[in-house]
């Protein structure tokens, strides 16, 4: 957003110096970007005059100038400098503007230097209008009366001192993308009196003869108003010099009257209008979506090919321009336009934001109407621009002709002084608090608030404190501790969920993985070989076509990290992340795991021998570190019950009932090739919020038990049929003797043919080593025998299986 000094001051009755405003308006969170000061750029051109000017000796069209100048100001010794001028207008007794040697000249961006034009001195410069950037104009040097004051600046002569301030204006805050707007927030900081705008309405004298419809699909929300009228007998000549001035300001370049009047609006009160020719516009008005396949030569000098999805404004033989982002060429208003339709809108923020974006057009109407202007200024707006038009370019306006209404932008919000000192923390009086919000336009009655209607973004009581600390100004919070509501030490902050996420991760990182952080969104294919990829997690506009769907598991996330790794020759991976995993799109239905992946081997290349690759056995114990950092019981049991990407002969499944903890082995071969993977991948899975919480809050460990009693060891092997499972021979033997056995382990295992051909077919054989614990008296032999008798019964009832002799 760019103004200029004194088009702000056309709203702000005050006298704060620009310092001043340039803080503030940063301060009220309208950020200052820059300001272009023209007393940097052209303070050093001053009014001089041609004492004498004669032909050039060595030239036919240059003229050898002595010039008055008064390097000092007027009040200061005046100096004689001579200058080669080129001007077809240089003259003796001319008054004209002087650029001294060592001045920057904007219009040539040259820095002048003393200089020799065929064979003459010249010392300094006579400047035209282009030179100094104030207009187009160079026919001549700048010509100014007799009685201009010598010396003076010609800035300050001409009236062109008034700095440009550029300011970025928040998305949330439409309102300050007109001049006015930040007027109102300056006067309601104090720094001045916001002026009264008076808007009269304008009567026409005659009926509008081109009639104005909005297609009946379009009224509801996407064009909701739409009004207009007729001024004939225009002259449409160059806009005066002050709003020439202003526009260049800011970048815009004077077009016409009737065009400079529109954009002039739409800086000065965020109020975008468009004005057509008459002659040009065959029939009325119809606001419609367009047809699929027309066209629209659009004031940018661009063909566009519209579609259904977008806003026209036509007549009977087309689109004559682009709802509220550009106007028709054809229709557009020249030299030679002598009647003007004026149209002022309102358009759905939505509706324009999607247009815009898909021609990739950039207009100043787009960036306003996308983002909210105010839809009770619509008629306003229009009464103005007329008042404007019939003074500078003469005329009669017609009756106004619309379709549609303002929409209805009316709401309240219950306006409680308490909650500034509860939200903020700043004490302000409660006078003083309405008198800040009355000064924004808000209308208080009793302790209810109604927003302006140019104040889209007040959508709730805290929006009523933030406007008012903002006025306040933030810089004057003071830091406070926070009050103490309890006495000793406080409560823990962190969820039983939050305690277990970070004791997965610090395990994770304690066994060597490297934690990940990948996007919770993963392209189509891969969410569906992991389960997932349904449209219930399907994402509405992704990011690319690599992120349409909410993860299902963390597991493709870190296999898709490890083939780019791999791709850079990083063959021997850990990777590990703790994070949100997603069954459906709504709330709930989300998930937090822990999942790791090794690839390659578990050690460096040594003369030891010590290296190998990464086997399910190693998954295996990484889920089950996991799972006791998170205080799951040891009694869980182990299934081949797998979710389909992992190999079926080679993962498990640790669980409680039925209860999944987690999930362990080898990434199935289809997996790991359509993830451009290379060798076997061991990975797990482990549910935190699956492991049962502890039955007490204590923190205590528990009491360490020792025993003085020797244990003892004894080892079993049995042959059983070729598919028993070793768990089941382990069950069975733990179950002999609660009290005295200790622990069960398998420790190996006879398989294959040779073992066959010992024990027949279809059989192998699994040894067992058993520890025996005592607790109150040393076993006996006698002892030993009973509790290794159970242990064969046990395992020989449950296998089918014999010891093996």
């Amino acid at each position: 957003m760019k103004f200029t000094l004194s088009w702000l001051k056309d709203h702000l009755d005050n006298t704060a110096s620009l310092d001043d405003i340039l803080f503030a308006l940063t301060d009220l969170g309208h950020e200052v970007e820059g300001v272009e000061n023209p007393a940097d750029t052209l303070g050093a051109f001053r009014i001089c005059r041609v004492i004498e000017a004669v032909q050039h000796p060595n030239a036919d069209r240059l003229r050898l100038c002595r010039v008055e100048t008064y390097p000092n100001g007027p009040d200061g010794a005046p100096e004689e400098v001579q200058v080669v001028c080129g001007a077809p207008n240089a003259r003796t007794g001319l008054v004209g503007v002087f650029a001294p040697v060592g001045t920057h000249v904007p219009g040539t961006g040259v820095d002048l230097k003393p200089g020799n034009i065929r064979g003459v001195d010249s010392n300094g410069m006579l400047c035209s209008e282009r030179e100094l950037m104030l207009s187009d104009d160079h026919d001549g040097i700048i010509d100014l009366p007799a009685d201009a004051p010598l010396g003076e600046r010609f800035i300050d002569y001409r009236g062109v001192n008034d700095p440009m301030i550029y300011v970025k204006i928040t998305p949330n805050r439409p309102d300050g993308l007109g001049v006015r707007g930040l007027a109102r927030d300056l006067a309601a900081r104090g720094l001045g009196t916001l002026k009264t705008l008076d808007i009269p309405e304008i009567k026409g004298s005659f009926p509008c003869p081109i009639t104005v419809t909005i297609d009946a699909d379009l009224k509801p929300k996407a064009a909701p108003h739409f009004a207009g009228r007729l001024i004939r007998g225009v002259k449409n000549s160059p806009s005066p010099a002050w709003m020439q001035a202003r526009l260049r300001a800011i970048g815009l370049r004077p077009i016409s009257a009737l065009v400079d009047i529109t954009n002039y609006f739409t800086i000065g009160l965020n109020r975008p209008l468009h004005v057509f020719d008459a002659a040009k516009v065959v029939g009325n008005l119809h606001i419609r979506p367009a047809q699929a396949g027309e066209t629209l030569l659009a004031l940018d000098g661009k063909t566009y090919t519209l579609t259904p999805t977008q806003m026209v404004i036509a007549d009977d033989n087309g689109p004559e321009s682009l709802a509220g982002i550009m106007g028709g060429e054809h229709s557009g208003c020249t030299d030679t336009t002598t009647d003007v339709f004026l149209e002022s809108a309102y358009w759905d923020p939505i509706t324009i934001a999607a247009t815009g974006r898909a021609l990739k057009i950039n207009s100043d109407a787009r960036y306003r109407f996308e983002r909210g202007v105010d839809p009770a200024f619509t008629l306003l707006g229009l009464h103005a621009a007329t008042q404007m038009i019939l003074d500078l370019c003469g005329g009669e306006a017609s009756d106004i002709t619309s379709d549609g209404a303002a929409i209805n932008t009316t709401r309240q919000y219950k306006f409680d002084p308490a909650r500034t000192g509860s939200l903020v923390g700043m004490d302000i009086p409660e006078s003083t608090q309405r008198q800040t919000l009355t000064a924004l336009g808000f209308a208080l009655t009793g302790n209810l608030a109604t927003p302006p209607s140019w104040r889209p973004d007040v959508l709730g009581e805290a929006d009523l404190v933030e406007e008012i600390a903002r006025i306040a100004s933030l810089s004057k919070l003071v830091g406070k501790p926070l009050a103490r509501t309890q006495s000793g030490v406080p409560a823990p902050i962190l969820t039983a969920a939050q305690i277990r996420e970070r004791a997965a991760r610090r395990t994770l990182a304690a066994l060597g993985y490297n934690e990940c952080v990948t996007y919770s969104f993963i392209d189509h294919q891969s969410a569906t070989l992991f389960g997932g990829g349904t449209d219930a997690v399907r994402v509405d506009n992704p990011i690319s076509s690599e992120m349409s769907h909410l993860r299902p598991d963390l597991l493709p996330g870190l296999l898709r990290a490890a083939a780019r790794n791999q791709a850079r020759g990083f063959m021997d991976l850990q990777l590990a992340e703790v994070g949100p995993a997603f069954s459906g799109g709504e709330p709930g239905e989300q998930h937090t795991q822990a999942a790791g992946i090794l690839i390659g081997h578990m050690a460096p290349r040594d003369p030891y021998g010590s290296r190998r690759p990464a086997d399910i056995y190693d998954a295996k114990a990484d889920a089950e570190a996991v799972l006791a950092a998170l205080g799951a019981p040891t009694r869980a049991q182990i299934n081949r019950k797998v979710p389909a990407w992992f190999h079926p002969g080679r993962a498990g499944t640790i669980g409680l009932g039925p209860n999944t903890l987690a999930t362990y082995g080898e990434i199935h071969p289809r997996i790991v090739a359509e993830m451009d993977l290379k060798g076997p991948v061991m990975g797990f899975t482990v549910y935190p919020a699956n492991v049962p919480q502890p039955k007490t809050k204590t923190t205590l460990r528990p009491a360490l038990a020792l025993n003085a009693l020797q244990p003892v060891d004894r080892d079993f092997a049995f042959v059983v049929d070729a598919n028993v499972e070793a768990l089941t021979a382990l069950n069975a033997a733990i179950g002999a003797d609660k009290a005295l056995i200790a622990s069960v382990q398998l420790f190996d295992q006879f398989t294959g043919e040779k073992a066959q051909a010992q024990m027949g077919a279809g059989k192998k054989s699994i040894a067992l080593t058993v520890r025996l614990q005592p607790t109150t008296a040393t076993l006996t032999d006698k002892d030993i025998e009973a509790v290794s008798a159970k242990i064969i019964e046990k395992v020989s009832k449950a296998t089918g299986g014999t010891l093996r002799g």
